[in-house]
């Protein structure tokens, strides 16, 4: 991997403001995937391709990675970006919209990153969960959005997004089958396992 051109790629998306993973979010995925060990990740928001680039690394021999993106313009900078770092056989973007894709996907996944429009995650939570080995991990992140998830925030413009994570959260938090942390990095990352069948 052309770790060079991954730190240009970082620099560019930064200067352009686009969302892509913390630093410090990357440093806990580094942790959780370097134990894991994934065959398959699945990744629903692919933006420029930078966080799936640096998913790739942590791939056993012969893993893939799928990705999804609906924006035409940032799914032709992924593709750039992740022939440049020379990843390219290890990753596989999906054209459009995660809502219509999850359904028709009936793959496996050891991680699955959900990184999109905050107001549909508990949708992407109900899809992930289908596809998710044993043992394999949910990460959602910019759970806390700006803080405003733990807050009493009611805003009208942000009001549903809100709902949606707090919901996410709920559900991840209750659910017997999941253990799940959240913890405060970037803009708050939820680390959900599935819990292996009890013997």
């Amino acid at each position: 991997m052309n770790k060079q051109e991954l730190e240009k790629i970082k620099q560019k998306a930064l200067e352009e403001h686009i969302p892509i993973i913390m630093d410090d979010t990357l440093e806990v995925v580094d942790e959780i995937l370097t134990k894991l060990k994934p065959k398959k990740i699945l990744e629903i928001g692919t933006a420029v391709g930078y966080s799936a680039i640096c998913f790739s690394e942590y791939l056993i021999v012969g893993g893939k990675i799928d990705t999804i993106e609906r924006d035409e313009e940032r799914i032709l900078q992924a593709k750039e970006n992740i022939k440049k770092v020379g990843v390219e056989e290890k990753i596989n973007i999906y054209e459009g919209d995660a809502v219509e894709i999850l359904p028709t996907l009936n793959e496996k996944y050891d991680m699955i990153f959900i990184d999109a429009a905050k107001g549909k995650y508990p949708f992407f939570l109900k899809e992930a969960l289908r596809m998710l080995n044993e043992g394999g991990v949910i990460l959602a992140d910019n759970i806390l959005y700006k803080g405003y998830v733990m807050s009493d925030y009611n805003k009208h413009k942000q009001r549903t997004a809100v709902r949606n994570l707090r919901e996410y959260i709920a559900e991840v938090t209750n659910n017997p089958n999941l253990k799940t942390e959240i913890l405060e990095v970037g803009d708050g990352l939820a680390i959900t396992r599935k819990l292996g069948k009890a013997v």
